[in-house]
């Protein structure tokens, strides 16, 4: 026998593509943001809020896809550096509602263009087909999955 039974084949693996192909799309946004002093983390919170409307902890945590300690420790970042506020919720005094600042209102409009350009660099090596057919298609891969 000449072993090629066993071999594992990373450079077939689906995940190992999609783990690369995430790691370049990753450190492109991420060298964007650090020149506004901002993590991959903070800034999809930060567009959690300000885009989507979500004020809830647990809301923000579920929509960036992170687990509620690494959101409670990314609120508590961007919130020490002025970029929003949480107080109590009017509906329930027990729920807390998350809030951009005036300040991080500006960093979210000045950042923007930053990650828009990382994303269309991205962007631009496919097709619009081509684009639907991967959301699709990684959409079906983590279908039924847990964070």
């Amino acid at each position: 026998m000449d072993g090629s039974h066993l071999k594992f084949g990373l450079h077939d693996s689906v995940g190992h593509h999609v783990t690369r192909a995430a790691r370049f799309v990753e450190r492109r946004v991420e060298n964007n943001l650090r020149n506004f002093g901002l993590t991959r983390v903070g800034w999809c919170v930060l567009l959690a809020v300000a885009e989507e409307g979500k004020k809830n902890p647990s809301d923000i945590a579920e929509f960036v896809g992170i687990d509620r300690t690494a959101t409670s420790r990314a609120l508590r970042v961007l919130e020490n550096e002025g970029l929003i506020g949480r107080e109590m919720g009017r509906d329930d005094r027990r729920t807390t509602e998350v809030k951009l600042t005036p300040k991080g209102d500006e960093l979210f409009r000045t950042v923007l263009p930053a990650c828009r350009d990382a994303n269309d660099h991205f962007h631009a090596k496919l097709s619009d087909d081509e684009l639907d057919t991967l959301r699709a298609l990684l959409a079906k891969l983590t279908e039924g999955e847990a964070d």
